[in-house]
């Protein structure tokens, strides 16, 4: 059976979002279209922000699903991209913490999508 290849996230602007994830996770899209951007992540998967659910996207809504960076190295490294992050303003959703994973924080883009950053698996 294939694995998951595609993580698809709503967003109401494509332009300002996919500026929003290039500046934040220093990544190029791979494939723009007025509505859908794609960003290659791994070989063979991508991760995508689409304009297609309309006005169904709304910043004010909390979400309970998260689109994942694990990050390699001590918790240290996640409190660095912490400050890095919150410099740029993003909209923080958990500070720092320890969990039963390590070290973590949540953050939100402009249309409430959550982005958990945790040490890898």
């Amino acid at each position: 059976m294939p694995a998951p290849n595609l993580f698809l996230i709503g967003v109401r602007d494509a332009e300002a979002a996919t500026d929003f994830y290039s500046d934040l996770l220093e990544i190029a899209p791979s494939f723009v279209s007025p509505r859908y951007v794609a960003f290659d992540v791994a070989p063979g998967v991508l991760f995508a922000l689409w304009t297609g659910y309309g006005d169904r996207v709304d910043p004010d809504v909390p979400r309970t699903s998260e689109v994942g960076l694990m990050v390699p190295g001590p918790p240290e490294t996640i409190d660095e991209l912490y400050t890095t992050w919150a410099a740029k303003g993003v909209r923080v959703i958990e500070e720092p913490h320890d969990a039963v994973f390590g070290r973590t924080f949540v953050i939100a883009d402009p249309d409430g999508n959550y982005l958990r950053v945790s040490p890898v698996d």
